[in-house]
């Protein structure tokens, strides 16, 4: 497995946007199996909080494109080994169905630090942008919000949204703002989403080859543009966040922000 691990720079882009987009992950023919299992049979929950491994048998198309080595790399470096299946939803927009925004935000209840589930977002076949793909916003993740403030939203900088191939895979953070798009094609528009918890410490899962690469540093720093003078206090989140899934505990970039909360003075006692 070691060889489909993400980077620590694909890492770091993880933790700066709350997701990563791999193209071309799953090969059409299999593309076609799972898309025929989604439109009959895959609606609904199956059993939740089991291992993630006993959650689809072998031999089946979605078992299969899980199972697949680049797939369980992603899922390894992010949640690590053992990880456990929360839910599954295949995404459903009918040809010509047109919806007003729904921006929203999972997780709301289980805001925990130094912790976070994956939803890895399939799309079975080619999704152009008039099809309406999900639409992320990058760096929202640590903005714990509730869905009626934000469910008005159309648009913010820095949107971007799934126009991709069939066989694409977007893995997201659980809390990254979300929300699907009109659909103004004569095809349904289908993507399966799948939630997975870590059952293990969420440290060092991934290749850590290139973990003092100071390319780490600017994409931590990255401007989405919507966060404005608030920068300051993402990127705090973002370094935090850092410092733990890499066992980096002094790490900081920039102007050291976390520096100054974390400095206190002692009382010297004679």
């Amino acid at each position: 497995m070691s060889e489909h691990l993400i980077s620590s720079k694909e890492m770091a882009q993880f933790v700066a946007s709350g997701y990563l987009r791999f193209d071309d992950v799953v090969p059409k023919d299999l593309c076609e199996g799972c898309l025929e299992e989604i439109r009959e049979k895959h609606f609904g929950y199956l059993n939740v909080g089991a291992p993630f491994e006993e959650t689809w048998p072998k031999g089946t198309a979605l078992g299969d494109a899980f199972r697949l080595p680049q797939v369980q790399g992603l899922i390894h470096s992010l949640v690590g080994p053992e990880p456990l299946y929360d839910h599954h939803a295949a995404h459903l927009v009918q040809a010509g169905n047109t919806r007003g925004p729904d921006m929203h935000q999972d997780s709301v209840i289980d805001f925990r630090q130094n912790y976070f589930d994956i939803q890895l977002s399939f799309f079975p076949v080619d999704t152009p942008d008039e099809m309406g793909g999900t639409f992320l916003i990058p760096g929202s993740h640590f903005r714990n919000v509730r869905t009626f403030e934000i469910c008005g939203y159309q648009h913010m900088i820095g949107k971007i949204w799934a126009t991709c191939p069939g066989g694409t895979i977007y893995v997201w953070n659980t809390r990254v703002w979300h929300g699907g798009r009109s659909n103004y094609t004569d095809q349904d528009r289908y993507m399966y989403k799948l939630r997975l918890n870590p059952t293990k410490p969420q440290i060092r899962n991934f290749d850590t080859s290139d973990i003092d690469d100071p390319e780490i540093g600017r994409i931590l720093n990255t401007h989405h543009g919507w966060e404005g003078n608030d920068h300051r206090y993402e990127l705090m989140k973002r370094v935090e966040l850092w410092r733990y899934v890499s066992d980096q505990p002094g790490y900081d970039v920039g102007e050291r922000f976390l520096r100054r909360r974390e400095y206190q003075t002692q009382r010297v006692m004679t």
